[in-house]
């Protein structure tokens, strides 16, 4: 979305496509992340080269088995800061916010299965 206001909070509510669950998580926006966005700050651009002026004026959102969502402010050639780290819950009414019961989860596709069955989830890594 271009062109508008930063919102105070970001509601996301997400099928995590490593275990059969939905989640949904508040992630206020404080002040300081605001004023972050209005500073331009000096960047050496590697998509042409050169010494530009930019802003952090995209907000990245991370979101990872177990309920985690990270957030990032990142511009085209500033380094990305990380705004925070945020636990979702449960949302119990599933994927289709309750229109299916519960029922209806993608499970993950046959290559991803085998990876987890294999190395398993590491919900402590995020």
């Amino acid at each position: 979305m271009t062109d508008i206001d930063l919102p105070k909070i970001i509601f996301v509510r997400w099928q995590s496509l490593a275990e059969p669950q939905t989640y949904r998580v508040r992630i206020p926006i404080e002040n300081w992340v605001r004023e972050e966005m209005l500073v331009s700050r000096a960047a050496y651009c590697r998509f042409d080269g050169a010494d530009i002026e930019d802003y952090r004026r995209v907000v990245t959102i991370g979101l990872a088995p177990g309920g985690i969502a990270k957030v990032w402010l990142s511009g085209d050639c500033v380094e990305p800061i990380e705004v925070g780290r945020f636990e979702g819950m449960i949302n119990p009414n599933g994927p289709y916010d309750g229109l299916s019961n519960g029922e209806h989860y993608r499970p993950p596709s046959e290559h991803a299965q085998r990876y987890i069955d294999t190395h398993g989830i590491p919900f402590d890594s995020w």
